[in-house]
């Protein structure tokens, strides 16, 4: 995924985020002394070369083996990776989705239930995009705005399921907003399962790892609600 370097400010982006729904020469020997050298029909690639070119093994958690990773993704001096961006970049388009099906579930639920998790979704994701927004301002990567394209990403609704559910009212739209927002956290979920494990920086871990345990949690208070309408 191409993370440009755009300095956006710090806060700006996810303001307005939440407001629409919310990136050889010459050797020595150890005494000093010059050794002499050999032509040769080929160079061999610079140490600077070949550290760039050669794979990165990146340690698993513990119990776990270590993973093969490409150089582009290993960490860099400053402890995150492509791997670290790529994530909270997509997550900040998928967290405003799940919020823009809140504001839906205000406007047209009266189920105390669908609204007391509506409720819960938005206090924990409104927050979290702007930690995120602020994540990749603090590195220099364009902070995604909500006039971007939409991204296709694990879990998303499509913009049928977003039609149909802004339509829906009653009971209807509750099957809708439960069914749709549990398939929201079940994506959200493989986004973040691989992050939590073999992420670099460890504020991305971490907010991986809450997505993750909370979004489970979610899920299971969706499913029982589902049963009883």
């Amino acid at each position: 995924m191409d993370l440009p370097r755009k300095r956006t400010g710090t806060t700006a982006p996810a303001l307005l985020l939440l407001a629409a729904v919310l990136l050889g020469g010459c050797g020595s020997s150890a005494d000093g002394s010059h050794g002499s050298h050999e032509s040769h029909g080929s160079h061999s690639p610079s140490p600077e070369a070949a550290t760039q070119s050669a794979p990165v093994v990146q340690g698993g958690a513990p119990g776990e083996s270590g993973t093969t990773i490409s150089p582009s993704d290993a960490p860099g001096a400053d402890g995150w990776s492509r791997t670290d961006a790529d994530f909270v970049t997509m997550m900040i388009p998928h967290h405003a989705q799940a919020l823009e099906m809140t504001r839906l579930a205000r406007e047209h639920s009266s189920n105390p239930g669908v609204l007391s998790l509506a409720k819960r979704i938005k206090a924990a994701q409104g927050p979290e995009i702007v930690s995120m927004s602020k994540w990749l301002d603090a590195r220099d990567l364009r902070v995604p705005r909500a006039s971007d394209p939409a991204q296709t990403m694990a879990g998303m609704l499509t913009e049928a399921q977003m039609t149909a559910l802004g339509k829906g009212r009653g009971k209807e739209f509750d099957r809708l907003f439960l069914t749709g927002m549990i398939q929201h956290h079940q994506g959200a979920i493989t986004m973040a399962d691989p992050m939590a494990a073999s992420g670099s920086d460890a504020v991305a871990i971490e907010m991986a790892t809450d997505i993750e345990t909370t979004q489970k949690v979610e899920i299971e208070m969706m499913e029982k609600l589902l049963a009883k309408l």
